[in-house]
């Protein structure tokens, strides 16, 4: 069997939606992990740089679309005041079995970046149920201390485990930051040759 990718994203990075895009092509089992990047980067002294410089800012937006392309996806930027973006995380959070999470998570991230449904508060379990995905469920669990709790979590574990931004994969103990480090996970996940 081949080793299990480990994806910590959140949905507000369009790095993490442009990497989840390729998970599939990768050949691996993928075991997704919602974090909340922000407090993250607080956690370990991160500074979201696209947010305080906008020259980067302004490059991020050109290099997302050369990715996009190469990728065959859509990257439609968001209207970031209408999404809740804890809110997207938690309901993946509360989606506790692999294929409904791996479901709940490329439905939001189509959403949210690849224009396919509303990702906002007031569309969100309209989005969810057009999948199939049992939507008002999944959004009360959201709400409920216990998932707010366990997002809280998972951000805390990945910071301990050295994870500084998202998208980062692991395979093994083996870190990856970046959308562009894809190669290297490959590599990685590839079976070693005995001498």
């Amino acid at each position: 069997m081949s080793a299990t990718i480990e994806f910590y994203f959140d949905f507000q990075s369009p790095y993490s939606y442009l990497a989840h895009s390729q998970l599939g092509m990768l050949g691996a089992p993928v075991r997704l992990v919602p974090i909340s990047v922000l407090p993250l980067m607080k956690l370990v002294n991160n500074t979201p740089t696209t947010i305080t410089c906008p020259v980067k800012r302004t490059y991020a937006g050109k290099d997302l679309g050369r990715w996009a392309a190469r990728y065959g996806v859509q990257v439609i930027p968001p209207d970031r005041e209408k999404l809740d973006g804890d809110l997207l995380l938690r309901v993946a959070t509360a989606a506790q079995d692999e294929t409904t999470r791996a479901a709940v998570v490329d439905t939001i991230f189509n959403a949210v970046w690849g224009g396919k449904g509303d990702p906002s508060p007031t569309g969100l379990e309209k989005t969810l149920a057009a999948r199939g995905l049992p939507a008002a469920e999944l959004i009360a669990a959201a709400v409920q201390e216990t998932t707010v709790k366990a997002l809280e979590a998972a951000t805390e574990a990945a910071a301990g485990r050295g994870v500084f931004g998202a998208p980062t994969i692991f395979v093994g103990d083996e870190m990856f930051f970046g959308n562009d480090r894809l190669d290297f996970v490959r590599e990685a996940l590839a079976p070693k040759e005995v001498a």
